[in-house]
């Protein structure tokens, strides 16, 4: 028990030591989402703007859905720029294409805070670019992001939906100091080879031409005696962190992944062929985590229908109440997003035959490291469903989490 209470308190000074001291807000970076109809137009540049709607006609969009959407999210744009000048702060608005293009680094160094607006995925962008010039210094820029539409979006990474009616009461107390502290755990991939070159990455995400800068990061020796384990000389960890999960499978959703596994650097070699690996963080428990191991109450239903004794008492009470035990499973796959563990996922594992290998290999397991060797035939790495990197036969990863690369976030109740 002392021990427990010892390694707790460990990492909360680990963590504390990246929470900035004197924390002021006096410049805000406002980092606002690509709206469907914005995303149309980066696609067809040449139309304008009767001839874009009406081109979205012509192949049955809701174009008035469209720009419904997309004012609403204009508005709410504003709201927030607003809210933060009337807090005496200086703002800069920044697109989500800007901001993964060509926003200057100064530019994000300049902010007291991070501000995206929108859903997940434009919290997440901002989190994955600051990574390169936050994830290894002390000190870090805090992010807070705001859903611009909580009627179609859940928007997990933002603050509760109660802020997108009021962002006003959640700009006055970040203002004065009224919140706290969130530091969300985020995945270091290291890859591992004979020499320290890695290819480039490719940008999921990309709307234009305009080719994502390419972060890079020095090649370094691996210590003998991670050398002699994974067969391998360099080491390049990867300039994006994971903030929700890192995933790894071939490119070709219909072709198998096949794949080894060395959890927590032990001497067993895990053989799998599966859809995929999903290595998630207590953040992304909510996210793909939850989507590929969750169950129904369908599952539980023909469950139980399957016991030997599915006619008694018992079991039918518990077939009254199939929706409530999905619900408590499904409750049950999360994790706090400061946790420092990783959990794995292997989905749709091939189980006949002599796959897995060994047999007793678990599907999913909570571990404090995921080394992978890749034997895929065409297959990405991918940070965040944004990132991605190829990843076949021979390629190996290590991924890992480390305090200092946690994501400094603002929560309010």
């Amino acid at each position: 028990m002392i021990l427990g209470w010892r390694k707790i308190l460990s990492e909360l000074l680990k963590y504390a030591k990246f929470t900035p001291a004197n924390f002021k807000l006096e410049r805000a970076l406002v980092v606002t989402k690509l709206s469907r109809y914005e995303f149309e137009q980066l696609r067809h540049p040449g139309l304008s703007k009767e001839q874009l709607e009406q081109k979205l006609r012509n192949r049955g969009t809701d174009v008035e859905m469209v720009l419904y959407l997309h004012n609403l999210h204009k508005d709410f744009e504003r709201r927030i720029v607003q809210s933060f000048k009337n807090v005496g702060c200086e703002v800069k608005l920044a697109s989500r294409l800007e901001f993964r293009s060509s926003l200057s680094k100064e530019v994000m160094r300049w902010a007291d805070v991070i501000v995206p607006v929108g859903g997940d995925g434009t919290f997440l962008l901002s989190a994955g670019r600051a990574s390169p010039l936050f994830a290894l210094s002390q000190q870090k820029t805090p992010i807070v992001g705001f859903n611009s539409d909580p009627l179609h979006s859940e928007g997990r990474l933002m603050l509760p939906k109660y802020f997108s009616e009021n962002p006003s009461d959640a700009v006055s107390r970040i203002k004065s100091g009224d919140f706290k502290w969130m530091h969300r755990s985020r995945v270091r991939t290291t890859l591992l080879g004979s020499n320290g070159k890695i290819p480039e990455s490719t940008d999921l995400f990309r709307h234009t031409e305009v080719k994502m800068e390419q972060v890079t990061t020095e090649p370094e020796m691996l210590d003998p005696e991670m050398a002699s384990k994974y067969k391998a000389k360099m080491k390049r960890i990867l300039p994006y962190l994971a903030l929700n999960e890192v995933f790894i499978g071939e490119h070709l959703s219909a072709r198998v992944s096949h794949l080894q596994l060395v959890l927590d650097h032990q001497d067993v070699v895990n053989k799998t062929k599966c859809s995929g690996l999903c290595v998630s963080t207590g953040t992304g428990s909510t996210s793909w985590h939850t989507s590929i191991n969750r169950i129904t109450s369908r599952n539980v239903d023909a469950l139980l229908r399957s016991l030997p004794n599915s006619d008694s008492k018992d079991v039918l009470k518990l077939r009254e109440n199939t929706e409530e035990i999905a619900q408590r499973y499904n409750q049950g796959l999360l994790f706090a997003p400061d946790d420092p563990r990783l959990c794995y996922s292997i989905r749709e594992q091939i189980c006949v035959g002599v796959w897995p290998s060994p047999k007793t290999f678990k599907e999913r397991d909570f571990v404090q490291s995921v080394f992978v060797k890749s034997h895929c035939i065409d297959a990405n790495l991918v940070i965040d469903g944004s990132i991605s990197y190829p990843f076949n036969d021979g390629a190996k990863a290590l991924l890992e989490i480390y305090p200092e690369d946690a994501l400094l976030t603002i929560a309010l109740d």
